[in-house]
């Protein structure tokens, strides 16, 4: 192959991928989401791949780039607290854990509310929930209007990405959009936590630390 079919080759299997900084990011991605595409954005975390929430075609596509079972239900992310209530039953201990670790690191399974739905979450009647501490993700949820999904940018198995780089290299054009807001600050994924029987149950430990969770909630964790 030749240097110049070579290098075509390559740039039609990446990513459009645009600065964070530039004004149109956030309508182009609320665009295409709303398009049924995937965007992969930038966290306060690691870098997360969307599709809107209640969009089940783009979530099994997404499902499918992941190579991730139908089976293992996603987080949703939110643009301000006063959203989750119209997802999930936000219980005492619920809006404790989201005074203090929101917006940030903590993801929260709750019960879902009876009416609401999506393949993210697989058959469960539970939904896990994030504000994250990123203004272009809020931002484009608050476009949106919509929760979108919050799982890493990668394959199933795969480190979580700390840049879009890695992303538009790991993923290529299965996905519309990656945008650029440079390397995370965390590096590490959210903390998990299942607050929807007793003890509570850490899911996956991350970015807050179970110390934390047992000293603001004053109770033991699985």
């Amino acid at each position: 192959m030749g240097k110049a079919k070579a290098l075509r080759w390559i740039s039609s299997s990446v990513a459009e991928i645009i600065s964070a900084n530039d004004p149109s990011c956030i309508e182009q991605a609320a665009r295409l989401l709303r398009e049924g595409e995937l965007v992969a954005y930038p966290t306060d975390t690691v870098y997360g791949l969307g599709a809107v929430a209640t969009d089940d075609a783009a979530v099994r596509r997404l499902f499918a780039v992941k190579s991730r079972p139908l089976s293992k239900p996603m987080p949703l992310l939110i643009a301000d607290e006063g959203e989750a209530s119209a997802l999930a039953e936000t219980t005492p201990e619920a809006r404790v854990l989201m005074a203090e670790f929101w917006p940030g690191a903590l993801t929260i399974v709750m019960r879902k509310n009876a009416d609401f739905n999506s393949v993210a979450l697989a058959g469960q009647d539970k939904v896990a929930l994030r504000l994250p501490d990123e203004r272009v993700v809020r931002e484009i949820v608050r476009v949106l209007r919509a929760p979108i999904t919050g799982t890493s940018a990668n394959r199933a198995g795969a480190r979580a990405p700390r840049s879009a780089s890695e992303v538009a290299f790991a993923l290529g054009d299965m996905v519309a959009l990656v945008i650029d807001g440079g390397a995370s600050p965390g590096g590490q994924e959210s903390t998990v936590i299942d607050i929807t029987a007793t003890p509570f149950t850490v899911v996956r430990e991350g970015a807050v630390s179970n110390a934390e969770l047992r000293n603001k909630l004053g109770k033991e964790l699985v």
